[in-house]
């Protein structure tokens, strides 16, 4: 085929492309809705401030070494992988703004949360002290109170590598069977 007649040929097909795809050709953008699925809500690499949702999502994040607890406003029923996600994340720019932080900040040790019964089982992917963390208790409190504030999760327990992980109460003592918020209630800042 000559060179003139592969441009031709390519053009066309750039052109008529779209169309042979059943795609109709618009002159304005106009938003798509997604579809429904597994993959719907997703957690941001950057938390915002928008509280324009009705449903409530608490998470606990840390104020003069105290757990606060903290009411985000989201537009569903957050699961429990995406409530995980969001403490991961940490505060937003009006949470920091108020003197919240986060012991997780650059914590990669956490890697997966998954409800069996009413226990949210925390995957850790190294030991708890490898995280670069100043206060793990705080770290683990912030953990354990975010997760135990959902009505299907009575406990959290740690893995690694598929066997119990023991971590650190409030009071130092280190356990493996699953925690609650109640092991922490020293480290909870007063409502």
């Amino acid at each position: 085929m000559a060179p003139a007649a592969a441009v031709l040929v390519a053009a066309l097909a750039a052109v008529s492309g779209p169309a042979a795809c059943g795609v109709p050709a618009e002159d304005t953008p106009r938003p798509i809705t997604p579809p429904r699925g597994l993959n719907q809500v997703t957690a941001s690499a950057v938390p915002t401030d928008a509280e324009s949702g009705t449903v409530p999502e608490f998470l606990y994040l840390v104020k003069d070494d105290q757990l606060v607890k903290v009411e985000r406003r989201v537009t569903i029923e957050p699961t429990i992988e995406v409530q995980f996600r969001d403490l991961l994340v940490g505060p937003t720019d009006s949470e920091r703004d108020a003197g919240l932080s986060s012991a997780l900040d650059g914590a990669t040790i956490f890697v997966d949360v998954r409800l069996r019964d009413d226990i949210a089982v925390v995957e850790v992917s190294g030991s708890i002290d490898d995280g670069g963390r100043s206060d793990e208790v705080l770290a683990i409190g912030q953990v354990v109170c975010t997760l135990t504030s959902r009505p299907d999760t009575g406990g959290v327990g740690f893995i690694r590598l598929g066997g119990s992980l023991s971590v650190p109460r409030a009071d130092g003592s280190l356990s493996k069977e699953p925690l609650t918020a109640s092991d922490y209630d020293s480290l909870l800042a007063p409502s």
